[in-house]
Formats: C-alpha cells, sequence, structure tokens
C-alpha cells in the first residue's frame, strides 16, 4: 500500500466527495457547515477510519496516508490522526464523484530528529497537550533532580483505531513542577499491527534506558512484552531484537503494563497485569532477569479475589520499605511490606487519593504520584499528589498546591 497525499481547498461549503470499487464506498469527503469529514475503508474493518476539523472556505486541507497512519491537516496544522490496520480500499486512480478539485498523489515521508526540548509550559496540574490530544495513564520516573513523566497520548477518547486506543507514548519533564520542557514522543505506533502501546515502566541499566511495555495487537493475539532503548533519554529506538510472551498460566492476550525495578538481590524484576487462567482470578505475574534480556517467570506477586485484573503496577522502595501499587477501577490501591516480594500488609486506607491509575516516582525526599483526571471519558488532565509515611509505614498525603497549568 503506498503512501497517499490528498489536498483540496473548498470554495463553498457544503462540498462533497466520495470514491466506489466493485459497488463499495472506499472513500468519502464531507464538508459541511465548518466541519470536514473524512472517511477511509479499509479491509479489516466495515465501519471507515474518520478523521474531522473545523475548516472553513479557502483553507487548504491535506490528508497523508500511511500504512500506519493518517493525519489530517488544515493549513499546515495537524488537527486530527487515526491509525489502520489492513489494505486501504482506495488507491491513486480510483474515479471519485466530486464537486471540488482534489490532488490525490505520491507522498515521501520525511524523517527528522527532533531536538531533545520541542517545547516548554508552565504548570502541570490541570494541564493536557490541547489539539484534541488528552493524557492518560501516567508513568513517572526520577533521574537525578529530573522528574520525568511519560504518559499515554490519547485522540477520541480511546475509540481510535476501531477502539483499540492507538495510544503512544509522550515525554514531559520537570526540576521544579513549575517549568514543564516536552519531549519527542518515546514510543510511537511504527506497524500497523501495533493496535496499542500500553502502559509501562522506564529504567536504567548502565549508560543506557530502557521503556518496557505490551503491545495490545490489531489481530486480538497475545500481548508481547516489548521494549524500546535510549542513550540520551530523550529519543528512544524500538529493540526488534527483544520480546517475549506469557506462558499458557496466563490470558496472554491480557498482559499489560509491566513494571521493570532493580531490586536488593541484584536481579531485574518485572510485575505486569494479567488474569491466571484456571483460576480466572487477575493477578500481577512476576518475572525475574539476570540482564533484562532473558526473564524467569515465578509466581505471582499478587493475586486478586476476583476476576478483576490489578492494572499499572508501581513498586517503590521508601524509608525502607516496600510498596506495591496497583489500581482496580480506575482507583490505585497499596500494599506495603519490611520484605521486597512477599509479607503485604493492607493499610488503614488502601486508596491513593490522586484520580485515575496514578503511579509514583520518589522526588526531593517524597513520592509524588501523577495520573489523570478524566473531563468526558478516557483521559484528560494531569494531577499530582505528594506522600511520606507515618510511623507505620503506611502513606500520609500533604495537599501541596502544585501549579496550576494556565492554557
Amino acid at each position: 500500500m503506498k503512501n497517499m497525499k490528498i489536498t483540496f481547498s473548498p470554495v463553498q461549503i457544503p462540498c462533497y466527495a466520495a470514491a466506489y470499487k466493485a459497488g463499495r464506498k472506499t472513500l468519502e469527503i464531507q464538508i459541511l457547515e465548518d466541519e470536514v469529514i473524512l472517511d477511509l475503508y479499509y479491509d479489516t474493518h466495515r465501519r471507515p477510519l474518520s478523521l474531522c476539523a473545523e475548516v472553513k472556505a479557502g483553507d487548504t486541507v491535506t490528508l497523508i496516508s500511511l500504512p500506519h497512519r493518517n493525519e489530517l491537516y488544515v493549513n499546515g496544522v495537524l488537527c486530527d490522526e487515526e491509525w489502520p490496520h489492513g489494505n486501504r480500499r482506495f488507491c491513486m486512480g480510483d474515479p471519485i464523484i466530486t464537486d471540488m478539485e482534489l490532488c490525490i498523489e505520491d507522498h515521501t515521508e520525511e524523517k527528522t530528529e527532533l531536538p531533545c526540548v520541542t517545547d516548554t509550559f508552565v504548570g502541570a496540574e490541570g494541564w493536557r497537550p490541547g489539539g484534541g490530544v488528552y493524557a492518560g495513564d501516567c508513568m513517572p520516573y526520577v533521574k537525578g533532580d529530573t522528574y520525568h513523566l511519560l504518559y499515554l497520548k490519547d485522540r477520541h477518547r480511546h475509540h481510535s483505531k476501531w477502539g483499540l486506543g492507538a495510544h503512544q507514548w509522550a515525554h514531559i519533564s520537570t526540576k521544579d513542577f513549575l517549568h514543564w520542557s516536552v519531549h519527542p514522543m518515546a514510543v510511537e505506533i511504527t506497524d500497523p499491527m501495533e493496535g496499542s502501546i500500553c502502559t509501562g515502566s522506564w529504567i536504567q541499566k548502565g549508560d543506557m534506558e530502557y521503556l518496557f511495555y505490551t503491545v495490545r495487537m490489531s489481530d486480538y493475539s497475545a500481548a508481547p512484552i516489548r521494549r524500546s532503548i535510549s542513550v540520551d533519554g530523550y529519543h528512544f529506538e524500538k529493540d526488534t531484537e527483544f520480546g517475549f510472551r506469557l506462558s499458557e498460566r496466563y490470558t496472554a492476550s491480557s498482559a499489560r503494563d509491566p513494571k521493570v525495578v532493580f531490586a536488593d538481590d541484584g536481579k531485574y524484576h518485572m510485575f505486569l497485569t494479567t488474569t491466571l487462567a484456571s483460576e480466572k482470578k487477575g493477578c500481577l505475574a512476576h518475572f525475574v532477569s539476570e540482564d533484562m534480556d532473558h526473564w524467569e517467570e515465578l509466581d505471582p506477586i499478587f493475586v486478586h479475589d476476583t476476576s478483576d485484573e490489578p492494572e499499572c503496577p508501581d513498586y517503590i522502595r521508601y524509608n525502607g520499605r516496600y510498596y506495591l501499587i496497583f489500581s482496580l477501577c480506575g482507583e490505585a490501591h497499596y500494599l506495603y511490606s519490611d520484605r521486597p516480594f512477599d509479607g503485604w500488609v493492607s493499610p488503614s486506607e488502601p486508596i491513593i487519593p490522586c484520580a485515575s491509575v496514578p503511579k509514583g516516582g520518589v522526588w526531593n525526599g517524597k513520592i509524588v504520584f501523577s495520573g489523570f483526571r478524566s473531563n468526558g471519558g478516557y483521559a484528560g488532565t494531569l494531577t499530582f499528589r505528594e506522600a511520606g509515611v507515618d510511623e507505620n509505614g503506611e502513606l500520609v498525603y500533604y495537599d501541596t498546591k502544585m501549579p496550576q497549568w494556565q492554557p
């Protein structure tokens, strides 16, 4: 399937274009009042992928269609995206019924390396990327005095790619929680088989930075654990040589959200969300590795008493104790122990008050949790909560007023 570019400029509104092949619609463009709606059909689904944007007469509208991504621009500004799977039914040269002039041509994708910092903003409490993009699951990582925050970039409230989500990892950071830097995308969808890049974690090994995640597959097959690697911590490349799936002990298609840590035993440990297949109980699978390349399966570190899967696991060592964190129905719960992998105690108040699926990083002597606050569906705006511990080891929360984002 060739890369394709369609450009048009509506002289008057309304206007319309459609293409058919073997009696089936393959492309439709509608411009009604102040909106353009562009539908592309694929051989894998009956429903089209739809992109839309505000438009007025005289604007230049451009669609760039790649095997793994569709982009809709108005006057050179990216307004919407979608992520296909399968073969696009419309091809250059197909006849089109239209009352406007379309320019359809081959497109060459230009790849340029972005600088480490692409933008800045002030205040992240209540922040979202804008341009129709929302912030989903958060993945903090602290290195030195910098609090890095990876988050799931979300369009269409988890409905992208026919409901698979098509989430990708975006990256921001701060040294003071007032001034924030925006960095290049950390993990993007680059293969049509990738339905969504699920939540995961960041860990350093030697001079290299590693991102671990699972991939929700477009054909609903078992989700593989994969990783990306960086030298500078800002430009990551997928490690195409690495990948593994869970054993038949687990419901492998539900595997997601790997948390990787370097533990006191000098080994790397991975905890990830799944379900014990025979017991039908949600759990956190547990793997161990000497080198982060080869992983051995252990017994789960946590098994829930119902089929609800504990999502977005986190593991924090703080003040000599260990904290195992996971979310149920969006609310984060925690257990704590004096031992790294067992002896878990449920606190008097197990819920972490930081909106949806928060995870934490130890910054400036405190645990700073990052989550998202929904504002009309999956994903929304960022929110934060600082925490310490009492004499018993239970978390206590501070009412710190984080600097608000001023759009």
